[in-house]
């Protein structure tokens, strides 16, 4: 009995070394793999303090997390020709010799990094306010002869989510072609019943890189955080908001402030294009529909560009074009944000701003809707107070905003937070305007958001509590992998 429990105790001592040894050449191996890659040397490192100081969490959270697709096709060469023919607006891409020499050369940034067409003409309204927006929405949905492409990060089934799933089905019911993109994670709290029910009725309602253990569980990472709509080919929305009610009602905030955009014009080309492509990356047979945008008439119509990037790009696309607007500065930048969370470059590049005297402003949540970037975001401030940015804390709710606004003729609204996350890992959209009218009417809401902000001072901020310092600190050495 003796020499069997011993020749036991002996195989366990072999079979725990064995699996101790394979382990830890696993760990090395991925450290080879992350450093191979030639990522981000701050991302590099994150990446490797999380495999040595948390062994198994931290494979684990490499698997589902750390991966890249960088570079991958997300649609074929001979679909995306076919896309542009259906996406080509009446007119040609607009002239440039009407902008300014600093903004032409942002414009071919963007052409060169995602082929991001210019284009002039278009009529923009700004809703800062959900339930204008929700309800300006549905009245275009209800008037849709053709079709509507519909996508949003978070489709909620709430009260909001309902009506516009009814707006979607009567329209269908009338032959007209109705399809969605839903994120898969985004909307992970949904029953299935729900978009179950709107596909039953005639409504094509698919996730967007769906989630399914254990062979598709390394999507969970790469996540479309887009919200975009097209109508008829004449009417396009995007910014900030998703369908959810805590966009009107606040939730468990006071209020919801975001922003978001409707575009009647040639930019609908933009957005058409866009969704076509994350259509056809789903697997989805490409579809045929054209667009039917006018050219504004309005002397003041604004010109635009639409950036789009996400984890299969080869450039960051709105982080560069963003970075580039930053340093053609020379009177303000305004930037609203939900979680401030800048990579080396864009921290750099707004202190340089704020050092040559521009006036930058940053507001974000006093509190967010997550603890853990409230903690990483307010990591940063110090950093910024000392080269003279000023920070807004915003009081009045939860700010969702993605607005940025530089000197007096550009701006920028759309899906990208200014964090890690979304300048690398998610399927972004950002909608560059071209136009003083539009820059003046943000930088109106801006100062209006102001009033309910507690401004940042320096030597307050120096002394907050030890602990609170520490919760910052230890949150930000993630917040590359946020």
């Amino acid at each position: 009995m003796t020499d069997a429990w011993l020749s036991y105790s002996f195989s366990l001592t072999w079979l725990y070394w064995l699996l101790t040894i394979a382990y830890l050449i696993t760990v090395v191996s991925i450290v080879g793999v992350v450093l191979s890659e030639n990522r981000n040397p701050v991302k590099s490192l994150a990446w490797v303090a999380v495999l040595l100081m948390f062994p198994v969490g931290g494979l684990v959270l490499y698997i589902f997390f750390g991966r890249s697709i960088k570079n991958k096709r997300m649609i074929s060469r001979r679909n995306r020709r076919r896309l542009r023919e259906t996406s080509r607006p009446k007119v040609p891409e607009s002239d440039l010799r009407y902008l300014a020499p600093d903004m032409r050369q942002l414009v071919e940034l963007g052409r060169s990094t995602v082929g991001a067409a210019y284009l002039g003409g278009n009529d923009i309204e700004v809703y800062n306010d959900g339930a204008e927006k929700f309800e300006a929405l549905l009245r275009d949905i209800r008037q849709a002869q053709r079709y509507i492409h519909l996508q949003y990060y978070i489709f909620e089934d709430d009260e909001l989510g309902r009506r516009i799933a009814d707006a979607l089905i009567e329209r269908a019911s009338r032959g007209v072609t109705v399809r969605v993109i839903y994120d898969h994670i985004g909307s992970y709290g949904v029953t299935g019943k729900f978009f179950k029910y709107l596909r039953a009725n005639g409504v094509e309602a698919y996730p967007f890189f769906r989630v399914a253990f254990p062979p598709f569980a390394t999507r969970i990472n790469w996540r479309n955080h887009r919200k975009m709509v097209i109508i008829d080919g004449k009417i396009g929305y995007i910014g900030g908001m998703n369908v959810a009610q805590r966009y009107i009602d606040g939730g468990t905030f006071d209020k919801w402030r975001d922003c978001h955009l409707r575009i009647t014009g040639p930019g609908v080309a933009a957005l058409h294009y866009s969704f076509g492509v994350d259509w056809s990356f789903m697997g989805r047979p490409l579809f045929s529909e054209t667009v039917n945008a006018d050219v504004s008439t309005d002397p003041g119509a604004a010109g635009v560009q639409l950036l789009t990037s996400g984890p299969t790009s080869q450039w960051s696309a709105v982080a560069l074009q963003m970075l580039k607007a930053i340093g053609l500065a020379r009177k303000r930048v305004y930037i609203q944000t939900p979680y401030f969370l800048p990579t080396e470059g864009l921290l750099r590049t707004l202190q340089a701003a704020a050092l040559a005297k521009v006036d930058v402003r940053v507001m974000m949540p006093y509190r967010s809707d997550s603890r853990i970037l409230t903690y990483a975001s307010y990591s940063y401030i110090m950093e910024c107070v000392r080269a003279g940015i000023k920070i807004y804390l915003y009081k009045g709710g939860m700010l969702h905003s993605k607005t940025m606004i530089i000197d007096d003729g550009l701006s920028a609204i759309g899906s990208a937070n200014i964090d890690f996350r979304s300048f690398e890992h998610n399927f972004e959209s950002t909608m560059f305007i071209y136009s003083r009218s539009v820059n003046g009417r943000l930088a109106q809401l801006f100062e209006v958001d102001e009033r309910e902000c507690e401004r940042v001072v320096e030597a307050a901020w120096r002394n907050r509590s030890k602990v609170q310092k520490a919760k910052e600190s230890m949150t930000r050495l993630l917040s590359p992998i946020l």
